[in-house]
C-alpha cells in the first residue's frame, strides 16, 4: 500500500467514533463534512503557475468526479498581509477539499489513481522527476465541520473577493472544546452572520499541526466589505457581552491570521 493511501486508511480508523457526526443520522440535524486543507510548498511563482494549471486542467475536475466539490485554491500576497513582513508574494498554494464522510476521504487517493483522464492530463506534474519536482512538500490538516456550520459555503464570487483564514490555538483540549462551544452554543456564529462575517467553513482540527485548534475561513466581496464586517462585529453588544463571559476565559492562546486570494483554479 502506498504511503498516502495508508495514511488515509489510518485516518478513517481514527475517525471511526466520529463517523456518525460526519455522516449524520436521522433526527440529528444536517450531516457535518470533513474538510481537508492542504498547503503546497512551491519553489517559485513560476512553479505556482504550473501547479495552478495542473489543478485547473487535471486535479480539480478529477476531484469533482470523485465527489469532492467545490474545491478552493488560494494564494497569499504580501500586500494583503503586511504583518507577515513578506519580501515577495508567497509561491505556495492552499487547497481546500470538502468530504461528506470519512469513507469518501479515504477512497479519493485510489479513485484518482484509477482516473485515466486525470493521470493523462496531469502527467507532467504527477510524474515530475526528482531533479525538477512539481512541489517541495505538502502539509495537510483534516477538520470536522462545526455543528452550527456543518457544510462548506461559497459566500461570494465577486472578482474582487478575498478570504480570511484564521487558526485559533488553545493551551489544552478542554479550553479548545469550550471555544468551539462559544461558536455553536454561545452564539458567536450567529453574531458573525448578523455582522456580515460570511463563513466558508468552521472546523475542529482532528489531524494536523498546532493542535489543539479550530480553523475557519471567511469570504468577503473585497477589503471594504471585510473592514465593515469586522467593525460591526467588534462593536456588537452581543459580542462584547459574550467575550467577557468568564465561562470562555483563556480559550485561545494564539491566533494565525492570513488574507488569501483565489487562484485561477479555485471554485470558491
Amino acid at each position: 500500500m502506498k504511503r498516502r493511501e495508508f495514511v488515509a486508511a489510518s485516518a478513517v480508523g481514527g475517525l471511526a467514533l466520529g463517523t456518525s457526526a460526519a455522516t449524520g443520522r436521522a433526527g440529528e440535524g444536517p450531516s457535518r463534512q470533513l474538510l481537508e486543507l492542504r498547503l503546497y510548498q512551491l519553489a517559485s511563482l513560476d512553479k505556482q503557475k504550473v501547479f495552478d494549471d495542473f489543478l485547473t486542467k487535471a486535479a480539480v475536475p478529477a476531484l469533482n468526479r470523485a465527489g469532492v466539490s467545490p474545491v478552493g485554491v488560494f494564494k497569499l500576497h504580501k500586500d494583503d498581509n503586511p504583518s507577515l513582513k513578506l519580501e515577495a508574494d508567497s509561491p505556495n498554494l492552499y487547497v481546500l477539499r470538502p468530504y461528506p464522510s470519512a469513507e469518501q476521504f479515504a477512497s479519493v487517493p485510489a479513485r484518482l489513481a484509477k482516473d485515466q483522464e486525470f493521470q493523462e492530463a496531469g502527467k507532467a506534474v504527477l510524474e515530475a522527476p526528482k531533479s525538477d519536482p512539481a512541489f517541495a512538500r505538502d502539509e495537510s490538516s483534516l477538520m470536522l465541520a462545526f455543528e452550527g456550520f456543518p457544510k462548506l459555503e461559497v459566500p461570494t464570487k465577486a472578482d474582487t473577493r478575498l478570504f480570511q483564514l484564521r487558526i485559533y490555538e488553545s493551551h489544552n483540549e478542554e479550553r479548545a472544546r469550550k471555544k468551539i462551544a462559544m461558536f455553536n452554543e454561545g452564539g458567536e456564529l450567529d453574531i458573525f452572520r448578523r455582522c456580515g462575517m460570511t463563513g466558508v467553513f468552521f472546523g475542529q482540527t482532528l489531524i494536523g499541526t498546532k493542535l489543539p485548534n479550530l480553523t475557519y475561513m471567511l469570504g468577503f466581496a473585497g477589503k471594504e466589505a471585510q473592514d465593515k464586517a469586522w467593525k460591526a462585529f467588534t462593536s456588537d453588544p452581543a459580542w462584547l457581552k459574550l467575550k467577557n463571559d468568564p465561562a470562555y476565559t483563556d480559550t485561545v492562546s494564539n491566533i494565525t491570521n492570513l488574507i488569501l486570494r483565489p487562484a485561477a483554479s479555485s471554485q470558491i
